[in-house]
């Protein structure tokens, strides 16, 4: 298990959490034309959403029950019929995803403090420096900073270090797994940060 961290310049003139431009829903148009039902049905056998798959059960996720990142976007391509536009941000990552299987979280740059890694919670821990942040269990599988915890890994960032829609600066990072190539995760990082950068 590996964190991939890359950095990203939000250049569109849209808010990360404001509507996507054209160009973005189009993108997004288009993947949904990709998967129909039996594409969907047998994604998580392709190598990477597989190597994913077999992750979780190695850090105690069960995919059938709490899905990978890729499993779940497909799946709700198939109930939505269509991978709905829901912010800038949002749909960035999504293409990401769905084009390389890869999943891409972002922090707000300016809320991290120093080097982002994996690692344990410890007793009594927070998830991020608001005031009002959850507690997390002890031996949570975290991404954190040199301060604190920011994210539990394959779940939910700690409130109030999210991109908002003032953000500029943005953190980017992705886990890669055993069985997946680095190409395609830094690929992952290479197309959430070349979406945000275009005109």
């Amino acid at each position: 298990m590996q964190l991939l961290v890359g950095e990203a310049e939000h250049t569109r003139a849209q808010p990360l959490t404001g509507a996507s431009p054209a160009d973005v829903r189009e993108r997004l148009s288009e993947l949904s034309n990709r998967f129909h039902g039996a594409r969907a049905v047998s994604i998580r056998r392709e190598p990477v959403p597989a190597a994913y798959r077999v992750f979780f059960r190695h850090i105690g996720l069960e995919p059938d029950v709490v899905g990978t990142p890729i499993e779940t976007a497909i799946l709700e391509r198939m109930v939505q019929g269509g991978f709905p536009s829901r912010s800038l941000l949002e749909d960035v990552l999504l293409v990401a995803l769905v084009d390389t299987s890869v999943p891409v979280w972002a922090l707000d740059a300016e809320s991290v403090d120093g080097q982002l890694g994996i690692r344990t919670s410890h007793e009594g821990e927070r998830l991020g420096r608001a005031a009002d942040a959850p507690v997390l269990p002890a031996g949570r599988l975290v991404v954190a900073d040199s301060s604190s915890a920011l994210a539990i890994l394959f779940g939910e960032l700690a409130p109030g270090h999210e991109p908002h829609s003032l953000t500029r600066s943005l953190k980017l990072f992705s886990v890669q797994v055993a069985g997946v190539p680095r190409m395609c995760t830094e690929e992952a990082l290479w197309a959430s940060q070349a979406a945000l950068q275009q005109q």
